[in-house]
């Protein structure tokens, strides 16, 4: 078994996210002026992908792109919540994560991917914000830049999607969201779609917002002063990542029920990070200010309230 075995648009869906990941890298590495470090992997099983790394950056103290396209056997892990009914998968996706030097630069994230079981296909994936000072037209432009595709394809995916996110990228245990959101989706099938070949471009177009959805807010605070007591802040607001990740994820929970690369997987996770115990931001800080927005998640686009 090998990819070939699967539909013209897994195949196509591979060569997308390869694409995606060279793109993004390119332009990274230009803001950086550092190097990604590409490590190929080969999964047991069927198939395998591509991670790159870049660590200690001027500007991205780490950043994860990673691809890859795994096959073969349906997991009995995640048999019942996969969709379709045949004996063998295929997934394929891009990933990322970027932590920027700067506290005034937002963490961000994301994903897009296909997966398909017998003849069932669907696309996921999404993007999200995880600011440690909390600049509105940042939120405002992040979002902005997402909902533009999903605008040009169903009025109705933007804030279907947004809300997602909301409820998706939260901390049970904290009360609160991981950042200030973005798009989150699943499952959003093949064979539901009126048009195919306008949904498969929906899904490329959404991949490509991601670059001028958050390249021009690292630009403008990526050379911003900080102290090291908003240092400190942004190494505790991590923690917050960190626990996200380990215990709701679905895409860590997946590579490990998977047999997927345990490097790849915790690519995600921050260099430094910190827990401290019992840390309640001064009232009126711009710590305060975030963790109210993080607790109650906002519309960030006006002209979609009312």
């Amino acid at each position: 078994m090998n990819a070939s075995d699967f539909s013209d648009r897994a195949q196509a869906a591979q060569t997308r996210v390869e694409e995606l990941q060279d793109t993004i890298c390119r332009a990274l590495e230009a803001m950086d002026g550092g190097s990604f470090v590409e490590d190929r992997w080969s999964r047991g099983g069927g198939g395998g992908g591509k991670t790159r790394i870049l660590e200690g950056g001027h500007v991205l103290e780490k950043a994860g792109v990673n691809t890859s396209a795994v096959f073969g056997e349906v997991p009995e892990a995640v048999r019942a919540q996969m969709p379709g009914d045949g004996e063998r998968f295929f997934a394929t996706g891009v990933s990322l994560v970027l932590h920027p030097r700067n506290p005034h630069a937002p963490t961000t994230h994301a994903n897009f991917r296909y997966i398909e079981r017998g003849s069932t296909g669907w696309f996921g994936g999404g993007a999200d914000l995880t600011p440690y000072v909390l600049y509105d037209e940042d939120a405002a432009h992040f979002h902005e830049q997402l909902a533009g595709p999903c605008d040009a394809y169903d009025v109705e995916f933007y804030p279907r999607f947004k809300a997602w996110c909301d409820r998706y990228f939260y901390l049970p245990h904290r009360g609160e969201a991981r950042g200030v959101g973005g798009l989150f989706f699943d499952h959003v099938m093949v064979d539901e779609a009126a048009d195919e070949a306008e949904l498969v471009s929906w899904w490329s177009a959404l991949g490509e917002s991601f670059l001028p959805a958050y390249l021009p807010i690292l630009e403008r605070r990526r050379d911003q002063p900080f102290d090291d007591d908003l240092r400190q802040w942004q190494l505790m607001r991590r923690g917050r990542y960190v626990e996200f990740n380990l215990l709701h994820d679905r895409g860590t929970k997946f590579g490990l029920q998977t047999n997927g690369r345990i490097e790849s997987i915790f690519m995600s996770l921050p260099p430094l990070v910190r827990w401290d115990y019992n840390v309640e931001p001064a009232p009126g800080s711009p710590g305060a200010r975030l963790l109210d927005v993080l607790k109650t998640p906002r519309e960030w686009l006006e002209r979609r309230t009312g």
